[in-house]
């Protein structure tokens, strides 16, 4: 019965995790001052826990970190046999909780991850090879608390990154790859710009990356983050991105000025890029742009086709 008694707790824990409120970042109690040093050596923070999650952080630090924390067996014959089993029932729950935090990802609109899964084998299956592929960086045990935690990671881009699973995929599956360029389940309009008499003029500066600055906006990081015209007309989505580029580096930076955003697109060859401010969103995850912008936006991209490199950064509140 003991044993059915701290199975239960571990699992009302990892529930805690996975249910926790979108609203708040997650914190490591102080107790735990390895883990915490770690995080802090790594320039690292916790994007998923017991308190909460932290989504604008793991897009901006390009890694997914996640603990969980789980109670000593009180039917251990010895100490060591205590904290060991405690130690591996916290990689457990980490790994578990791993699996709930993915889904509640952004996909592309207003889809989830979760909702993904049910539509797209290839979803489902970059989830599931996700959870399989955590990596436990660290565990510590506290015998005051009789309390160990784990903590697991996950980067978001590069061979082994969720998100670079989950763009692999949708390039190899037509209606996934479909879906990208739909707004309700239709076709969104690609954007072309007004006939102008003259024709609008060049842009006095040759820009080679955008930044939008979406801090006005209730927007937020996605799998898969779009630009709309006024009128809902597709400007940029991950289709119009390489795929070498898309699996390796993502569809943007996100950061939460601009002048970190300069900074981030430095690291993707950009030396000028193009700064608007986003005027209104179509969903959570799509931004829109004014009119005048939707056209600076499309001229310079026609020079200097940075949208084809994901030379574009989000400011994010």
């Amino acid at each position: 019965m003991k044993r059915i008694a701290v199975a239960a707790l571990m699992m009302t824990l990892w529930a805690g995790a996975a249910l926790a409120d979108d609203g708040g970042a997650s914190q490591i109690d102080d107790t735990f001052t390895k883990a915490k040093a770690w995080l802090s050596q790594q320039n690292l923070s916790v994007t998923g826990g017991p308190n909460g999650r932290d989504d604008n952080a793991a897009f901006s630090q390009e890694a997914l970190v996640f603990y969980g924390e789980a109670v000593g067996n009180p039917d251990a014959r010895t100490p060591a046999q205590r904290e060991m089993g405690a130690k591996r029932a916290a990689v457990v729950l980490a790994q578990r909780s791993v699996a709930e935090y993915l889904n509640g990802f952004a996909l592309v609109g207003d889809t989830s991850v979760k909702d993904g899964m049910l539509q797209y084998d290839s979803v489902r299956s970059a989830v599931t090879g996700m959870v399989k592929g955590v990596q436990v960086v660290l565990q510590e045990y506290s015998k005051d608390k009789d309390t160990a935690i784990a903590i697991v990671k996950i980067g978001l881009h590069g061979p082994k990154g969720f998100a670079s699973a989950v763009y692999d995929r949708m390039t190899k599956d037509p209606e996934l790859k479909k879906a990208v360029t739909e707004l309700d389940g239709k076709p969104a309009p690609k954007y072309e710009p007004p006939a102008a008499t003259p024709p609008p003029a060049a842009p006095p500066v040759d820009y080679d990356g955008l930044i939008v600055d979406a801090t006005d906006q209730n927007f937020k990081a996605a799998l898969i983050n779009r630009i709309f015209s006024t009128k809902k007309e597709l400007l940029y989505d991950p289709s119009k991105v390489s795929q070498k580029v898309l699996v390796e580096q993502g569809c943007g930076e996100y950061t939460n000025s601009v002048e970190k955003a300069k900074a981030a697109l430095e690291a993707r060859g950009v030396k000028t890029p193009l700064v608007i401010k986003a005027v209104g969103t179509v969903t959570a995850a799509d931004l829109q742009v004014s009119d005048q912008d939707a056209v600076a936006i499309f001229s310079a991209n026609q020079k200097a086709n940075f949208l084809a490199g994901a030379k574009v950064a989000f400011v994010l509140k």
